[in-house]
């Protein structure tokens, strides 16, 4: 057993470096553990979508090797950065980093949490205070932050984007944007605001993908503007829930669409489109497939909190579809947790 009153340990699953490895070029997610194995796997779609060459598959595969280098660095590479900004980087907003005050949410978001964990909540009243989007996905939107905290946090995030300091990338397909962890913004800004906030609500809206046992998260600014990522392919989170709220700025196109859930047939049948609001965050399954339309003009930035209840993602892996295999990790890692470590490791990355 768990030595009572340890920290938890959490971990990710040893697949992040074998799966889902996204390559921009030709639109397609791949699992990669070798050249026989892609060529064997993917060779027909590659060729069809463009790499024809030996030159092209040889820069493919080491874009490939490079990136599963970079995913096996991620955990130590990610808190050297929070540490090297924590000692070295002065904020031009200093209160955005003040413990979370409810002044900086929006009214209609305070009241649908604090309904939501009311004793006689039930989800027909919660949905009468949020907007639907679609009933058959299960996408919903509220307003989360207020106008002027939107602003606040771009005028901080802009600030630390102009620094020298290092920045990590906040996903696998997004180049451009902030890792909030990294920026020291985790424990006083998402950390309270999934515990007291999110996590009543999830737990009426999506109870059977962990809503009331969300216990740890990964949250990221991505940044869209021209010469830098301007659309998003589609996808879905590692997460069993997401909410993604707009800050701004100024910007045309861009919209979210949705298609199906990932394990459903017929996933992108028909889609779903969706304008962004500023101040405003969608509330959708991480399974359910979406992506970015491409951006106009302007920038646009949103907050993206990749929420996650290890009591789910414990028994089944989302991006691998299989019983996880755990690799400690820093931080939150991957959501994943285990009693306690095992005496030998029986994980092994190819």
């Amino acid at each position: 057993m768990a030595t009572a009153g340890a920290p938890r340990r959490f971990c990710r699953c040893a697949c992040f470096c074998t799966e889902n490895l996204f390559v921009a070029r030709y639109g397609l997610h791949v699992r990669f553990q070798g050249r026989q194995q892609l060529l064997r796997d993917y060779g027909p779609v590659l060729r069809s979508r463009g790499c024809l060459s030996s030159d092209d598959f040889q820069q493919l595969l080491a874009e490939l090797e490079q990136e599963v280098e970079r995913r096996r660095r991620l955990g130590q590479e990610s808190a050297a950065r929070k540490a090297l900004i924590a000692s070295s980087y002065r904020p031009a907003r200093p209160d955005v980093y003040a413990p979370l005050q409810d002044a900086v949410l929006a009214p209609e978001f305070r009241a649908t949490a604090e309904y939501s964990a009311s004793p006689n909540a039930d989800l027909g009243g919660l949905l009468q205070k949020l907007e639907t989007l679609s009933e058959e996905k299960r996408i919903y939107r509220l307003p989360v932050f207020t106008a002027a905290f939107c602003g606040a946090l771009l005028e901080e995030l802009g600030h630390f984007e102009q620094s020298d300091l290092p920045k990590g990338r906040p996903n696998t397909m997004n180049n451009h944007g902030v890792l909030l962890h990294e920026l020291g913004l985790d424990e006083p800004l998402v950390t309270p605001l999934r515990e007291r906030f999110l996590q009543p609500l999830m737990a009426l809206l999506y109870p059977e993908y962990g809503g009331a046992l969300l216990d740890s998260h990964r949250a990221f600014v991505v940044k869209y503007a021209p010469g830098q990522d301007r659309e998003l392919a589609c996808h879905y989170d590692n997460a069993e829930l997401t909410l993604n709220v707009a800050l701004g700025k100024a910007f045309t196109g861009g919209a979210l669409y949705f298609g199906g859930f990932f394990q459903a047939p017929a996933v992108l049948t028909e889609t779903l489109e969706v304008e962004h609001v500023v101040g405003q965050g969608i509330l959708h399954r991480g399974g359910q497939l979406h992506g970015a339309r491409p951006l106009g003009s302007g920038e646009r930035w949103n907050l993206v909190v990749w929420l996650r209840a290890s009591t789910v993602r414990n028994r089944l892996c989302p991006m691998c579809c299989r019983p996880p295999c755990l690799v400690d990790d820093e931080g939150f890692g991957d959501g994943f947790t285990r009693e306690e470590p095992p005496t030998v490791d029986v994980c092994t990355l190819t």
